[in-house]
């Protein structure tokens, strides 16, 4: 013969799907985290207040293995030496100098 089931199986019975149900979200969300994260330090590096879409604010703090040419061609800015008197050896450029930066205006049409 066949037993109903009671109101107190029945009610674990729910209590135990929703705790694995409430498992499954936490690994799911976990593991959602986790790919976030390393998406996002795969993307290049933003170096202090050089931002993504904007890499040269007037404000520049030279990086690593970066050169006052290159700093002008990424900026737009061919007269870095003229408008930064501190700056008296172009060749002596090093990570962490800060410099100011004033783009062309063709080159801000472009962006």
């Amino acid at each position: 013969m066949a037993t109903k089931p009671t109101k107190k199986s029945t009610a674990i019975a729910i209590a135990d799907a929703a705790s694995w149900y409430c498992a499954l979200v936490v690994v799911a969300l976990i593991l959602l985290g986790s790919f976030r994260e390393n998406s996002i330090r795969d993307e290049p590096s933003v170096r202090r207040n050089q931002f993504l879409g904007r890499p040269c604010d007037e404000i520049y703090v030279v990086g690593e293995g970066e050169t006052l040419h290159t700093i002008s061609n990424k900026c737009g800015d061919p007269y870095i030496v003229e408008q930064n008197p501190h700056i008296h050896d172009p060749d002596d450029v090093f990570p962490g100098l800060v410099i100011k930066i004033t783009p062309s205006k063709s080159r801000k049409l472009l962006n």
